[in-house]
């Protein structure tokens, strides 16, 4: 743990245990590639996939909630957390229905997102010396949810691109942040 942490305000992730922001950002590259190396990728494929993106993303999230120190935001965690465990769960139960209206599950996904993280970037500002990496991010969440919303009706191959750059993107801010934490 940092000697210089203030324990009072708030972190994405606790600082004592970097690791679980490491497993985020590899399951996050790991579905980018996935989805941008699957020759013919099906809906249905996307689906399974994001679903079980959602789960791994889902219980790390948890696990961050619940194992994060003082001033670990547990309450948003646990949603945000509980929020991916439930789409993997629908996944399951309705593919198809979740097929249907997957652009609009993850636009609410990534604003929702977005939101939490500039909720958090707003309480470290003082405390972090570079808590605007969290800002940034949060904003091209909320900026790439609110553009699946205003732009529905694309071809899927270009929905697969954007939401495969997305978590490209997601999972090397995981990564960079780990390895910034890690020190």
């Amino acid at each position: 743990m940092s000697p210089d942490r203030d324990e009072s305000v708030p972190t994405a992730v606790p600082t004592d245990d970097p690791p679980l922001l490491k497993w985020r950002g590899i399951a996050a590259i790991a579905f980018a590639a996935l989805v941008f190396f699957w020759p013919h990728l099906a809906a249905v494929h996307l689906v399974y996939l994001w679903g079980g993106y959602s789960l791994v993303d889902g219980l790390l999230t948890w696990a961050v909630a619940i194992r994060g120190g003082p001033g670990t935001p547990r309450v948003w965690l646990g949603l945000m957390g509980g929020a991916g465990v439930a789409c993997a769960a629908s996944v399951i139960v309705a593919p198809e229905l979740v097929g249907r209206y997957l652009v609009p599950l993850v636009s609410a996904w990534a604003v929702c997102t977005g939101l939490l993280q500039l909720w958090i970037a707003l309480k470290i500002r003082g405390a972090v010396e570079r808590g605007w990496v969290v800002s940034l991010d949060g904003l091209g969440a909320i900026a790439f949810g609110l553009g699946l919303l205003l732009f529905y009706r694309f071809e899927f191959e270009a929905f697969v691109w954007m939401i495969g750059i997305f978590s490209g993107m997601l999972g090397a801010l995981f990564l960079l942040a780990h390895a910034w934490l890690d020190g």
